[in-house]
């Protein structure tokens, strides 16, 4: 038969959605009974420009080990859904005048549309949209819970604000001092914030990446983001006052070494000594300028020092009672540690280039550098350290001056990490309401369950107001209420929750979509949880993993799911490059649309080439002849049905090698070696001219999961019964997938004279009869006597001569 995608494609697409093969059995039903696997993609943002390339390698990974699973027998969910709110959305509203509902409904649709053109299995049954009343009431519920449990708080704070969208950015979504949305330049501005205690959770997050199956490079990220240290709490009195400076550090071995302090220029402590500081105009024009910077341009290490000491306040070494200045500079942070620091010039690079700026003393307690000419960093002998000296093993000096910090009671052991607690709202229309009340006389309350969910009214400006206030707040009739505690007049929080909130628990939700009562039932919970295999991308490693894990395992904690971790693996696909080597994008002009390819190939193909360009993990670019190539085989295996004959020995044998490394490589994700592999048998059924029956059904069921359709038509054609995408994943035998003959290496004083093929397991004599009839190697052997052979079985046989 031929290829003819554009009549077939179709054609199963409606027979899998007539039949819902796809659709996954819940307990009690016929089917659940089988071994449940629940498969996870990222489900997308619906944006205008709709699908790119690399939604299609992101999901079709998956959805080949999914459809795989399915043949194996396997009660598959495989479920898509929509993270539907956000600001790209709220910005086109705003510049077309039409209503995000409208936007993001129209977006979904053209979503849906061009995924099942492709023909993923997905499970259309389940699908979540963030943005749906029924889906944000538990998101809204959720929020309360954390809540009630003192997981949530509001603070005034400097914040990453974005100019342009008008909204307050996590340090996730403003990394580089850049807004994750627009990619302007952020400022700090002071605002109310509200806030996620995450870091409550920093050593379960950490604990937790023991029991997962995530690739090596996903774990260290995470762990690199939590950035747990060990160090110390230490207390330095301020010179003549009854006041402690306390500060963290990892190395207080090297409180010998500290020469000076610093603090962060917003640091409390100075306004309340401000009248005893001699140059406090100096210090109040540089917070001037320290407001104008970025967290990221004041925290980059590569960068003028700047900083003013403080004529007026001064420290004393707790370790040695030496006096020392205290300067502020741009680098410290209030919101990072205690917002002071102690400065060891000799072993750090950056408090070396402060001091020799600031012409502050370096004292070496390190030995090994020349502290003279830059820091040193590396381990050696304690010098200049008092009870210290002579200590050689970091571990045991840090422990030594740690137990020396609690005798004299100035400091104690801790523990520090680089997660900050999340910022948790945007100041734009189009987000989950955060179910909250204002009252003069109660403070903050909770909107009450029963009145959940707390629905976004409706309006038609959507613009942030100028201040950077949510529109929600020139909503007279939502933002006045009554207080739910007391009934007094109160005010309505009108700041809405980040993108983020709506993917931290949706996996949950596909367990149980339709559930009105909860957000979803123990029994399905139990039943599905945990996700078997979770794949992304690389960007979502940190923020997106790691609050999701974080709300789950806040559920965890109070007995309303299952299992601890949401997901038991996670795996990533490597970006596809434009056919330059670079990444796409319009400004380039270098974006493959698989509309396109889907018009001019099919689908078939766009979904055989995504997996056959390269390693899945790793980034490759795009390349028109290697789609050809994947159209031609594809070509010559729907021909195959024309080739029909008898059974060939040899070819049966290269058939259930095939199946064995096609099914390997589908569970390591080799996807395209198992290509590959199927290639290769193609070309020895044509090398042959012919393929039995049989066989042809069994490479057919092989390559199913990469093109469904035309094996789909394959099988119908062949007589196979039912789905060919339900039909029974073929099984090797072990036997017929070793050689019974093998080609060895024969060499004459060790260099190589030819090769020869013999029986596996061949002994030696049997072997150099067929070297005997092998007229080159035995032409280099003319008038050469033999000293000796030498043979290594099934490997090599070397012939000494002279």
């Amino acid at each position: 038969m031929k290829h003819e995608f554009k009549n077939i494609e179709q054609k199963w697409q409606d027979k899998w959605d007539e039949a819902k093969i796809f659709e996954a059995k819940d307990p009690g039903e016929a089917g659940s009974e089988k071994q449940k696997f629940f498969a996870l993609v990222e489900f997308p943002y619906p944006s205008g420009a709709g699908m790119h390339v690399g939604h299609i390698k992101a999901y079709s990974g998956l959805e080949v080990i999914s459809r795989k699973k399915r043949m194996e027998g396997y009660n598959v969910m495989f479920p898509m859904g929509f993270d539907a709110f956000g600001l790209p959305t709220e910005n086109y509203a705003i510049k077309t005048g039409m209503h995000p509902r409208a936007v993001t409904d129209k977006n979904i649709e053209k979503f849906t549309g061009q995924l099942k053109r492709v023909g993923f299995a997905f499970d259309w049954s389940r699908v979540v949209d963030t943005t749906d009343v029924d889906y944000y009431k538990w998101t809204q519920w959720i929020f309360l819970k954390m809540f009630e449990n003192g997981l949530v708080f509001r603070d005034t704070a400097l914040v990453n604000y974005c100019p342009e969208c008008k909204v307050v950015l996590s340090n996730e979504d403003s990394q580089g001092g850049k807004c994750d949305i627009c990619h302007n330049d952020i400022v700090q501005k002071s605002k109310d914030v509200w806030y996620l205690r995450i870091t409550e959770y920093a050593d379960k997050l950490l604990n937790g990446l023991e029991e997962v199956d995530y690739l090596p490079n996903i774990k260290q990220q995470q762990v690199n983001w939590i950035g747990k240290s060990e160090g110390a709490f230490v207390n330095f009195a301020l010179a003549n006052k009854d006041e402690t400076l306390r500060i963290y550090t990892t190395r207080p071995d090297t409180l010998f070494g500290v020469t000076f302090m610093v603090m962060a220029p917003e640091h409390p402590l100075i306004d309340k000594y401000a009248s005893g500081i001699s140059n406090m105009e100096e210090i109040e024009n540089y917070r001037a300028e320290c407001a104008k910077k970025t967290e990221f341009e004041r925290t980059q290490l590569v960068k003028e020092k700047t900083g003013v000491k403080i004529n007026g306040l001064s420290a004393i070494n707790p370790i040695n009672n030496k006096e020392i200045p205290i300067y502020i500079a741009d680098y410290v942070m209030m919101g990072y540690g205690t917002g002071a620091i102690m400065a060891v010039p000799a072993h750090d690079g950056r408090d070396w280039e402060f001091a020799k700026k600031f012409g502050i003393d370096i004292i070496e307690v390190i030995k090994g550098g020349n502290i003279e000419e830059e820091a040193y960093t590396g381990d050696g002998e304690m010098v200049n350290s008092g009870f210290l000296n002579g200590f050689t093993n970091k571990k045991d000096s840090i422990r030594r001056a740690i137990d020396e910090l609690q005798t004299l009671g100035v400091g104690e052991g801790g523990v520090q990490y680089k997660m900050k607690d999340w910022a948790f709202n945007r100041q734009r229309y189009w987000g989950e309401p955060i179910p909250i009340v204002h009252c003069e006389k109660c403070g903050m309350v909770a909107v009450p369950y029963d009145e959940l969910p707390l629905r976004l009214p409706d309006m038609d400006e959507f613009a942030p107001g100028q201040g950077g206030e949510s529109p929600l707040a020139r909503i007279e009739s939502y933002v006045n209420c009554k207080c739910p505690k007391c009934g007094a007049d109160a005010k309505r929080e009108t700041d809405t929750m980040p993108q983020w909130a709506g993917s931290s628990w949706y996996f949950l939700r596909y367990c149980d979509p339709h559930n009105s009562d909860f957000f979803a039932s123990e029994e399905k919970l139990k039943y599905w949880m945990p996700i078997d295999w979770y794949n992304g991308g690389m960007e979502h490693v940190t923020r997106h993993m790691i609050y999701s894990r974080f709300w789950h395992k806040f559920l965890y904690d109070l007995g309303l799911v299952p299992v601890a971790e949401p997901y038991a693996k996670r795996t990533a696909q490597g970006l596809i490059l434009g056919p330059d080597g670079e990444k796409m994008s319009k400004s380039k002009g270098n974006v493959v649309d698989p509309n396109d390819v889907v018009d001019e190939y099919g689908a078939d193909v766009l979904r055989t080439y995504t997996l056959f360009m390269g390693d899945y993990a790793s980034a490759a670019p795009w390349s028109q002849s290697s789609v050809r190539g994947c159209k031609r085989f594809l070509e010559r295996f729907a021909a195959l049905d024309e080739m029909l004959g008898e059974k060939n020995d040899t070819l049966v044998r290269s058939l259930h090698k095939t199946i064995k490394k096609v099914t390997s490589d589908i569970d390591g994700m080799k996807f395209n070696t198992a290509i590959a592999a199927m290639m290769s048998f193609l070309n020895d059924v044509y090398a042959v001219g012919s393929i039995d029956k049989e066989s042809l059904l069994a490479l057919t069921r092989i390559l199913c999961p990469f093109a469904p359709h035309i094996c789909e038509e394959m099988w119908e054609s062949l007589g196979g019964n039912g789905f060919c995408s339900l039909a029974k994943w073929p099984e090797y035998d072990e036997a017929l997938t070793i050689d019974n003959e093998i080609e060895i290496a024969v060499q004459v004083c060790g260099k190589l004279k030819g090769t020869v093929v013999i029986p596996k397991g061949a002994e030696e004599d049997a072997v150099w009869e067929i070297i005997n009839a092998n007229a080159s190697v035995m032409a280099s052997l003319d008038g050469k006597q033999i000293i000796k052979k030498i043979y290594i079985k099934d490997k090599i046989f070397n012939i000494v001569a002279k």
